[in-house]
């Protein structure tokens, strides 16, 4: 009776475990079928250009629906090699990755050498000679870290005349500003490259310890604005300076569209 029941309990590990394998399999081929089709959608618009809005917004989403594909296949496989370590009649399941390209050649190399024997752990000797190394690598960042800059301006008085001179107040982009340029370059990216809103560029701020209000960037992007007021204006000149301007009507045609049915 007893090895009945573990004779079952092991016919129903493995069944689970080629059940998760298979849901892996299946999960691994979707992901494989959206990459795909977002690959053709992709050399469309290269091809054609884009159409319209919603083709944009239909990229947008299969790029999404591929992330989230991608992540439930590699939960399924972690859970498919785990079910399939219990038993010995089911091969671990293993999905098939691209090639991971090397790191770039710009990035700095942190180098940790691994204490080696000092003696030999078979015989116990200490005639150790090097054949060689292994080296391993392994990708990390090291998160945002904020500072402040205090600008020291000495007084110094005349023995003399008793004139007081001190070097002139650091220059900063915005007036009365207190945000330095690397600062201020990184909230207009965040906003207008990234499309972040200030609400959200304000709370992940306060999450590091950092308190900006949604009023105080607002400011600060004000004035950044009115600050490269100048470079606008030649950027604007050189492009009407074109005899032909292109641009994507699509938003102008979707608004006339809704003025006719108003009317």
């Amino acid at each position: 009776m007893i090895l009945a029941e573990r004779a079952a309990r092991l016919q129903a590990e493995a069944v689970a475990a080629s059940a998760k394998a298979e849901a892996a399999d299946a999960k691994a081929a979707e992901a494989l079928i959206s990459y795909l089709k977002l690959e053709i959608e992709k050399l469309r618009r290269q091809i054609y250009g884009s159409r319209s809005e919603r083709k944009a917004r239909l990229l947008e989403q299969m790029e999404l629906e591929l992330e989230e594909l991608e992540a439930t296949a590699t939960e399924d496989e972690l859970a498919a090699e785990r079910a399939a370590a219990k038993t010995q009649t089911v091969r671990s399941f293993e999905r098939k990755r691209p090639s991971r390209q090397p790191f770039p050649d710009h990035l700095p190399r942190e180098r940790v050498v691994v204490a080696a024997p000092q003696s030999c752990p078979c015989c116990g000797s200490s005639k150790l000679s090097k054949l060689g190394e292994d080296i391993t690598e392994t990708l990390e960042v090291v998160p945002r870290q904020w500072k402040v800059i205090q600008t020291v301006r000495e007084k110094f008085s005349c023995r003399n005349c008793e004139t007081i001179t001190q070097p002139p107040a650091p220059f900063h982009v915005t007036p009365r500003g207190f945000a330095g340029p690397n600062l201020l370059a990184m909230i207009l990216f965040e906003k207008f490259g990234q499309h972040q809103p200030l609400n959200r560029q304000s709370e992940r701020y306060a999450r590091e310890g950092i308190v900006l209000s949604l009023s105080t960037l607002a400011d600060q992007v004000g004035a950044c604005a009115a600050a490269l007021q100048p470079l606008y204006g030649l950027i604007e000149r050189h492009v009407l300076s074109a005899e032909r301007l292109h641009g994507d009507d699509s938003v102008l045609q979707k608004h006339t569209e809704r003025m006719i049915e108003m009317i």
